[in-house]
């Protein structure tokens, strides 16, 4: 190696352990504890407000169950610089895998926040830099490369995440929840899961994905998303429809069941139509009707873009969404 080569490695080196000295303070241990007080699990979370919310992964507050904590649950907070807090739950969405607590006792300006970038500006290559508590070892930095972008994964509702970015920067358990860092040391990512088996492949949601719901778990305590009392399924679409009606989109959503009363059901939408869109927007798959149920739809006036089986034209349904039901 030539001395321009060590140059590069140690200018990437200290791009890492600056980045670390900057935010490692702000990151913690999570640990959601039962009703003696004992600890039910592990992950990590760290700091985005002066004040004390922490964000982390839903799975790390649920202890890796479906059950949605009770506002009064304790969690343990354990920070780099040897202090110890209690927390406690404000929010969470197991859809896309983000959960907020707020650390008690911390003084405005104890500790300061990790800066959250924008996930839109990364390109592959750059570098990633992982913080957290893997295999119970606390505040461990790793380091990689973003390998890929725009990624989808099914989280542990069933619900696709998307805009998952991927990253081999080395991840293992415990490192749930913990920041996913530029080399200017700003959050784009909350890690979230790995993949076994799969010579270290590993995920992290998008830091502009968390924007999004970050101020739904403040305000209401999870995401609220809209409601149409539809199930349905992913199907291809025949290339003679597409062709006749002018399609962009080859999939679409067959819709299987109506439920009485439900605001699909008022629309005057059936089992046995098709759905091809919604207010302008393609609808390719149950995961894409999903994502169009974002909050600012919720008791709004609507419009469903249906094929008919036997129309040759397509079909315009008004419809108003409600507002989901508790996960």
């Amino acid at each position: 190696m030539g001395a321009r080569d060590f140059d590069l490695l140690d200018a990437y080196s200290q791009a890492v352990a600056q980045v670390a000295d900057r935010v490692g303070p702000s990151v913690a241990s999570v640990a959601p504890l039962d009703r003696h007080g004992k600890p039910a699990g592990s992950g990590s979370g760290f700091l985005f407000t002066p004040d004390g919310y922490l964000l982390t992964n839903s799975h790390v507050v649920r202890a890796g169950g479906k059950a949605r904590p009770a506002a009064s649950a304790h969690f343990h907070a354990s920070f780099s610089d040897g202090r110890n807090f209690s927390a406690r739950w404000v929010g969470d969405d197991p859809h896309t895998d983000l959960a907020v607590l707020q650390v008690d006792g911390l003084s405005q300006g104890a500790l300061t926040p990790a800066p959250l970038g924008r996930s839109a500006d990364l390109r592959r290559g750059e570098i990633a830099i992982a913080i957290g508590n893997p295999l119970g070892f606390d505040h461990t930095v790793t380091a990689g490369i973003v390998s890929a972008l725009g990624r989808s994964m099914r989280a542990s509702s069933g619900r696709m995440i998307p805009d998952v970015i991927q990253t081999d920067a080395a991840l293992n358990p415990g490192n749930s929840g913990g920041p996913l860092l530029n080399s200017r040391g700003e959050v784009v990512g909350v890690n979230t899961a790995i993949i076994p088996q799969a010579q270290s492949i590993c995920f992290a949601v998008a830091i502009d994905i968390a924007g999004v719901v970050i101020p739904q778990l403040l305000r209401h305590g999870r995401m609220r998303r809209g409601w149409l009392g539809v199930g349905g399924s992913t199907m291809a679409l025949d290339r003679r429809i597409v062709v006749a009606l002018g399609l962009k989109q080859e999939q679409a959503v067959r819709v299987q069941s109506v439920e009485g009363g439900s605001p699909a059901d008022r629309a005057g939408l059936r089992a046995g139509d098709v759905l091809l869109g919604m207010d302008g927007q393609d609808i390719a798959s149950v995961d894409a009707l999903y994502q169009a149920l974002h909050p600012e739809v919720i008791a709004r006036d609507c419009v469903l873009k249906v094929l008919r089986p036997g129309a040759t034209a397509a079909l315009y349904l008004q419809v108003r969404p409600v507002e989901a039901a508790l996960d």
